[in-house]
């Protein structure tokens, strides 16, 4: 069923009204500092608003991360460092930590630069931020298509009846801001005629031809590819963990299969030296004081079971070559553990100053749905945070001329 379009009291387009697509962290971020100026906020999103924010941080909301010169914070974004200059200038992390105190939210560091809120949990900030926005009309729809018009944009949508039938909607709004989720399909932009870099999973465990006991987890393992140390986790799929994310990030847009290679016990051990220590230890004994023992075995197979005393040199060097350059083929990526995608919108077609399209006065890109994506940490939440405010920001002024 098609419904005619939905405006504003008095039959016109209200030059105050807003309509973001889009009810996770940036549409959200983005209202509130609307609403907080006066505007009319219309969320449309077919799920629960601030719904992605709950596993943040495994469940404790990662808000942000302690970096707070923009230009080192930028480098932790494999796509968009550059153009976040202009954007992580206009609001910072010190700015996120601000406006989360102003909503009642209150935060700390973790050693390893990790901020997150005293409460630990993600959905605390959720009821608390969402308490901040009640104001914002939220519609459950989903929007199929975006088009512009000569009054602003025509937003069309689509809900499913009981019946199974589609209900088309559509709406007006002299002004939209984009702030879908990279895993989000961006077909509905199809009329705009941007440029969109097909998004691919980012920060996600990798496939691979070599298979080692499940659940393993190996400390400060270094990646000889890239000159990075972190940890890994062996999967029933091949590898993940926080070193592994880095690295599928970093390698987003690389065409499998390709080749890593580890050292998985980057500091200095006397091999031979222990070798003769304990003669009459079996070699998994010995390297269990540095890897765990079931790894060992099926790193070494039948080799882990001789004894110190009969390994000689060639068998020794074999030994440390199987640790110090563990290799494995990467040939794909494990489905649906993806936490953010790289790719979406080409930079290109925004301007970083306002978010704003260049091709299109007052229709506004802001957080995953451009091609920007950085690592685990909560770089990413931030890119959320401060796209929202200098979209908002760039809306307010604007009107205010």
């Amino acid at each position: 069923m098609e419904h005619e379009f939905k405006i504003s009291s008095g039959g016109k387009l209200d030059c105050g009204r807003v309509a973001i697509a889009g009810g996770g962290a940036a549409g959200c971020l983005c209202a509130y500092f609307l609403l907080k100026a006066g505007f009319d906020v219309t969320i449309f999103d077919i799920a629960s608003p601030l719904r992605t924010l709950l596993p943040t941080g495994g469940g404790r909301c990662n808000l942000a991360h302690a970096e707070y010169d923009y230009r080192e914070l930028a480098k932790n974004y494999p796509r968009g460092e550059k153009f976040l200059y202009s954007v992580f200038s206009r609001f910072s992390t010190a700015d996120t930590i601000d406006i989360f105190q102003k909503m009642g939210i209150k935060t700390y560091t973790q050693e390893n630069g990790r901020i997150f809120p005293e409460s630990n949990s993600a959905k605390d900030v959720r009821e608390k931020f969402l308490g901040k926005i009640k104001n914002v009309k939220f519609v459950r729809e989903k929007i199929t298509g975006i088009d512009c018009i000569d009054t602003g944009f025509k937003i069309t949508t689509a809900l499913n009846n009981s019946s199974g039938r589609k209900n088309e909607s559509r709406y007006l709004f002299p002004r939209v801001v984009v702030a879908v989720g990279g895993h989000s399909s961006l077909g509905f932009m199809k009329n705009l005629n941007l440029k969109i870099i097909e998004p691919k999973p980012s920060l996600v465990g990798l496939n691979t031809d070599k298979k080692m006991p499940s659940g393993i987890v190996l400390k400060n393992v270094l990646s000889k590819d890239l000159n990075i140390k972190d940890d890994i986790l062996f999967t029933h799929f091949g590898i993940s963990g926080p070193l592994i994310y880095t690295i599928s990030s970093i390698k987003a847009r690389e065409n499998f299969p390709y080749k890593l290679t580890f050292d998985l016990y980057p500091e200095d051990f006397e091999l031979q030296n222990l070798l003769n220590t304990f003669p009459h230890k079996d070699v998994k004994n010995i390297l269990s004081k540095f890897l765990p023992l079931n790894f060992i075995k099926t790193l070494l197979g039948e080799i882990s079971d001789i004894k110190a005393c009969k390994i000689n040199g060639k068998i020794r060097d074999l030994i440390l070559d199987k640790i110090h350059n563990f290799s494995v083929n990467i040939c794909g990526t494990n489905k649906g553990e993806e936490t953010v995608t790289a790719g979406g919108v080409d930079l290109n077609e925004i301007n970083p100053k306002t978010m704003e399209a260049k091709k299109y006065a007052n229709l506004y890109f802001i957080g995953e749905c451009l091609d920007i994506d950085g690592f685990c940490g909560g770089f990413n939440l931030q890119n959320a945070w401060s796209t929202a405010f200098v979209a908002a920001n760039s809306i307010i002024e604007k009107y205010c001329k």
